[in-house]
């Protein structure tokens, strides 16, 4: 039992229809006794991760772009927390994208994107990204409709030249319930210790949440490619968010084939006094 062998099902496959509803957040895929079934598995994947993350790092051939996206209380934090807790930081760094700077808004909304993209041997993560172009700027009207429409196909295109170039993409929609983002906002107030990650605006954007919802079906029928597909996570349970994100990260670091650099010494013909 082992949730590889069921990422094909939350892939979402290029130019087909999305609707969310049907897709179920509590999933927790074969995992039918719930976390004390994944325990190993998730011991597993944690220490795979860390021995893979180092080949990369050491081959230096390969880039891995992770994209995280999800309404508030989602979990994206949460997930990078968890998923690359056992790996070497000198390889892997995150890049946040919130409201964009003066210099920022003076180049096309891309450019901030591009700057964070990963060099060859490096994993990135995106909390939040590019797609908050075609999202929060479409729903909240912050671009007219004929601005936000042409960003799927120059977002499609930026990403096939990121592809093309040696950069594996990978993109995880976290899906959670409306009822359990309730929960997770409400557990904030009530946390003298968490009461700093709530945010009252945080309220507008639930009120909208049909609008998107829709947004949402669009950037993953519009934005799924072969190159960079998108994936539906079933996250209101974090133990299986945590482990569906690492296995289709492992999965595609598998798929690689890496070595480790040939070297060019004879290791036997030295001592170290």
């Amino acid at each position: 039992m082992n949730v590889e062998e069921d990422l094909k099902k939350y892939r979402i496959k290029p130019g087909s229809a999305v609707r969310l509803e049907d897709w179920d957040p509590n999933d927790k895929g074969k995992y039918k006794g719930g976390k004390e079934d994944a325990r190993e598995d998730l011991l597993r994947l944690s220490e795979e991760l860390d021995k893979l993350q180092d080949l990369l790092f050491a081959e230096r051939e390969h880039r891995l772009l992770v994209v995280l996206q999800a309404m508030d209380t989602g979990g994206k934090d949460g997930t990078i927390r968890s998923v690359f807790n056992s790996v070497d930081p000198l390889g892997v760094r995150v890049a946040s994208f919130k409201a964009p700077s003066a210099e920022e808004r003076d180049h096309d909304y891309l450019w901030r994107i591009h700057r964070q993209t990963p060099g060859k041997g490096e994993i990135v993560i995106f909390n939040r990204s590019h797609y908050e172009d075609v999202l929060i700027a479409r729903v909240e009207e912050l671009v007219p409709k004929q601005v936000w429409k042409r960003r799927f196909d120059q977002i499609n295109n930026f990403e096939r030249m990121l592809a093309e170039e040696g950069t594996t993409i990978l993109k995880f929609y976290l899906h959670i319930s409306r009822d359990e983002q309730k929960t997770r906002l409400q557990s904030r107030l009530d946390d003298p210790s968490k009461q700093w990650k709530f945010n009252p605006d945080d309220l507008k954007t639930r009120a909208r949440w049909d609008d998107y919802m829709r947004a949402y079906e669009d950037v993953l029928a519009r934005t799924s490619t072969e190159h960079a597909p998108w994936y539906v996570v079933p996250a209101n349970r974090k133990w299986f968010r945590n482990l569906f994100v690492a296995a289709a990260i492992i999965t595609t670091l598998r798929g690689l084939k890496m070595a480790y650099p040939p070297i060019e010494y004879d290791p036997a013909g030295i001592t170290i006094d």
